[in-house]
C-alpha cells in the first residue's frame, strides 16, 4: 500500500478515493453506471502507474565542480553530464540535485527526451557560507504522465564533493618581531644556530673554485679545504589553534572558533608569502605526524577547512604536538581562548629563549550572547603570565578587525577593542 502512495501523485490518489467510493455507492444503489465510471476512475490512475514503469530510466552521471577548491562566499559552477544508458529513448524528466544544506537551494532543471547514449549537459552555482567539505549529489530524477496521476522516482548514483576553505584576509605588510634579521629568533646567535649563515669546510673535489679555499683549515689538516655555504634554511613559524569546544561561544561565522579558524588561515598564508616554513598544529594533525612538517598553503587550507571544536585532552594533545617543532626556535603563534593558569604555563613554555611568540586571546565574553558584570576586571587571568613569559598578546572580541590585531601584536603587546 505505501508503494501504491508512492507511485500515486495526490491527484491520482484522489481519483482512485473518489472512484471506490463511486464503486461502493453505484453496488449499494443499483446504478450500474455509477460502478462502471468508479472501475475507470479507479483503473486510470493504476494503468497510469503500470505504463510508468515500463520505461528504462538508467544514466551515467559526471559531475564536475570549478574550482573544486573555494573560500567562503565564494562560487563554484557545477557541471553534470547526464548520458542516457539505457536501450531506448528516456522520457521528459524533472530533475533535482540534492546539496547540502549549507551549498542553498536545491537546483532544479528539465531532463529532454535522449535517445539511447545521447548526452545532456546542465550547469548551475553553488555557494557556501560555512567552510568544510559539502556533498553534491545524488540526482533524483521524476517523470510523470500527461495527467499527472503518477509518478516514478529514481535517483542517479555518484556524488562527488566541493570543498570550502575560510576566508583569507588580508593582514598587510606586518611582519612579526624579530622578522628582519633574517633568522628564526630576534638575537644575533639564533642565526647562526639555525643555519641562516651556516658555512661549513669540506674537502676540495676537482672542479672546486680555488677562491673558495679555506687556508687556515687546510693547514690545520695537510689537504686542500674550501668553504661550503650552505643553503639558507627558511624561517619557521608554528601557528597553533586551541579548538577546545568549553572555551568557544557564539555560532556560525559570529562565534569565537569560526574567528580563530580565519586567523590561523589568514596569518599562515601571511607568513607563507613571507617567506616561513609554517607548522600547523590542531587536533587534526596532532594525530598524525604532520605537526612535525611544514605544511605548503594547499594541504594547511585543508586541514583548517575541515577544522572542528575538540576536547580538554585532545588541547593537550596539541601542545605535546607542538614542543618538538618550537623546540629548535623561531615565530610561536597561537590562537587560544580563555586558559587557567597550569594551561597557560603549558602555552608559555612553547617560546624558547631568543624566539618570538605571540598569543590572540578570545575573550569568551567577547562573543555570543555573555558579558562581563560591571566592576570586574576586564584582564583574563592567562595575560600576564603569557606577557611575563615574554610573549605578546592581543585580547580580541567578535567585533575586532584581524587586520588591526595583526598589526598590534606586529608593532607592540596591547588589548585590542573588548570593552
Amino acid at each position: 500500500m505505501r508503494r501504491l502512495r508512492d507511485l500515486l501523485t495526490t491527484r491520482g490518489r484522489a481519483f482512485v478515493a473518489a472512484g471506490t467510493t463511486l464503486v461502493l455507492c453505484g453496488i449499494g444503489l443499483g446504478f450500474t453506471d455509477l460502478t462502471r465510471i468508479g472501475v475507470l476512475l479507479v483503473a486510470l490512475p493504476l494503468l497510469s502507474g503500470l505504463l510508468m514503469r515500463r520505461h528504462d530510466l538508467r544514466f551515467s552521471l559526471e559531475r564536475t565542480a570549478v574550482p573544486g577548491r573555494i573560500q567562503v562566499d565564494e562560487q563554484s559552477v557545477v557541471t553534470l553530464g547526464i548520458e542516457n544508458a539505457g536501450g531506448a529513448a528516456s522520457p521528459l524528466l524533472m530533475a533535482e540535485e540534492q546539496l547540502d544544506y549549507a551549498l542553498g537551494d536545491r537546483p532544479r532543471f528539465v531532463v529532454p527526451r535522449l535517445r539511447r547514449g545521447d548526452r545532456q549537459e546542465v550547469h548551475y552555482t553553488v555557494r557556501s557560507h560555512v567552510r568544510g567539505r559539502h556533498r553534491l549529489g545524488p540526482l533524483g530524477v521524476r517523470l510523470r504522465d500527461p495527467f499527472g496521476l503518477s509518478t516514478r522516482v529514481a535517483a542517479i548514483s555518484g556524488a562527488s564533493d566541493v570543498l570550502v576553505l575560510p576566508r583569507i584576509l588580508p593582514l598587510g605588510g606586518g611582519l612579526p618581531p624579530g622578522s628582519g634579521v633574517g633568522a628564526e629568533g630576534a638575537i644575533p646567535h639564533m642565526v647562526a644556530l639555525h643555519g641562516e649563515d651556516d658555512v661549513s669546510i669540506r674537502s676540495y673535489r676537482d672542479g672546486d673554485d680555488l677562491r673558495r679555499i679555506h687556508w687556515p683549515a687546510t693547514a690545520k689538516t695537510g689537504e686542500l679545504m674550501v668553504r661550503q655555504e650552505d643553503r639558507p634554511a627558511r624561517r619557521r613559524a608554528v601557528v597553533v589553534l586551541d579548538s577546545r569546544s568549553r572555551g568557544h561561544h557564539g555560532s556560525g561565522s559570529s562565534g569565537s572558533f569560526e574567528w580563530a579558524v580565519t586567523a590561523c588561515a589568514s596569518i599562515a598564508v601571511h607568513l607563507l608569502d613571507q617567506g616561513y616554513a609554517v607548522h600547523l598544529i590542531t587536533d587534526e594533525t596532532a594525530d598524525d605526524s604532520r605537526a612535525a612538517a611544514a605544511m605548503e598553503l594547499d594541504p594547511l587550507l585543508d586541514v583548517l577547512a575541515m577544522a572542528e571544536p575538540g576536547s580538554e585532552d585532545q588541547f593537550g594533545d596539541v601542545l605535546q604536538a607542538a614542543h618538538p617543532a618550537t623546540s629548535s626556535g623561531g615565530l610561536v603563534l597561537a590562537v587560544v581562548t580563555e586558559l587557567d593558569e597550569e594551561v597557560a604555563r603549558q602555552v608559555a613554555s612553547l617560546r624558547q629563549p631568543g624566539g618570538t611568540a605571540l598569543a590572540i586571546v578570545l575573550d569568551p565574553h567577547g562573543f555570543g550572547a555573555t558579558r562581563r558584570r560591571p566592576g570586574t576586571s576586564s584582564e583574563l587571568p592567562c595575560v600576564p603570565v603569557l606577557r611575563g613569559a615574554g610573549w605578546g598578546v592581543a585580547v580580541v572580541g567578535s567585533g575586532d578587525d584581524l587586520a588591526s590585531v595583526w598589526g598590534v601584536l606586529s608593532g607592540g603587546t596591547q588589548r585590542v577593542g573588548v570593552a
